[in-house]
């Protein structure tokens, strides 16, 4: 079991070690980081503000790259985390590969004229699993 986690470590670390480049980025510019459930996240600071800022359509919240989420603050971080935690996962049974095939699903949704985000099959799988969750947890609560 502990060489399979290693190997998933792995098999991410290229796109891991540019998120943490860009994270430690983030953190001389004011940001903050945390280790949570075994990934590394970063948030807030000015390039948090920065991107925050910028218009909707060429902005985001979060982003994740192997075992490292970026996040612009902490609120996107903890709204945000069970989707981006999806993409963790996503790096690891893809690794290298995964960039690569995200950018070729949403090209594909560009050319069938869908919207390459929304439509893209790693972001469909990303809010179909964070829904059922919520939902398995609001049941669960309830009773």
């Amino acid at each position: 079991m502990r060489m399979n986690r290693v190997l998933r470590y792995l098999w991410a670390a290229p796109y891991t070690l540019v998120g943490v480049v860009l994270g430690t980025a983030g953190v001389l510019a004011g940001g903050r980081w945390r280790v949570h459930r075994g990934v590394l996240e970063f948030f807030g600071g000015r390039i948090g503000k920065a991107l925050s800022g910028m218009p909707r359509s060429l902005g985001f919240s979060a982003m994740t790259l192997g075992h490292v989420i970026l996040a612009v603050d902490r609120s996107a971080l903890v709204q945000l985390r069970d989707h981006e935690e999806v993409h963790v996962r996503q790096y690891e049974r893809w690794g290298p590969l995964f960039v690569p095939a995200y950018l070729l699903s949403s090209l594909l949704q560009l050319l069938r004229g869908r919207n390459p985000y929304r439509e893209n099959h790693f972001e469909r799988q990303a809010y179909a699993l964070t829904a059922a969750r919520r939902r398995v947890a609001r049941e669960t609560s309830h009773g």
